[in-house]
């Protein structure tokens, strides 16, 4: 019985990549370009207990990132840093779920339109 157990227990005991539905699309055509190459992903992850963390990737590299996390942290009252990540680029992350006030803010603002943007996340 004990075996049963481990063998549906098993699969969660992995470490959880938000990013992995990104780096295995490819293009269509059979470039190696991303599919998502012009869209905007938000996902959530959950840390311990009730605090998550909130990662926003693929905005338009000619924005001043630094400027654009300002403005998430002073708007939803939460902190923040910018992640370089060697497949992704740099990603911003907030504390706390603000998926909604992300897209929000974007669409809002006209970084990003809203069918650009893809929402991850439980």
């Amino acid at each position: 019985m004990t075996d049963s157990l481990e063998l549906n227990i098993g699969g969660l005991t992995g470490a959880f990549d938000a990013f992995e539905d990104a780096k295995q699309q490819k293009d269509p055509t059979g470039g190696s370009a991303p599919v998502a190459a012009n869209k905007v992903h938000i996902r959530v992850q959950q840390r311990n207990g009730r605090k998550s963390l909130t990662t926003v990737q693929g905005l338009n590299p000619s924005y001043d990132f630094k400027k654009v996390l300002k403005e998430f942290r002073k708007k939803f009252n939460c902190n923040g840093t910018i992640v370089q990540d060697d497949e992704l680029g740099e990603v911003i992350q907030i504390q706390g779920d603000q998926r909604r006030n992300v897209q929000q803010f974007l669409v809002e603002t006209e970084l990003v339109k809203k069918d650009n943007i893809i929402m991850h996340g439980f």
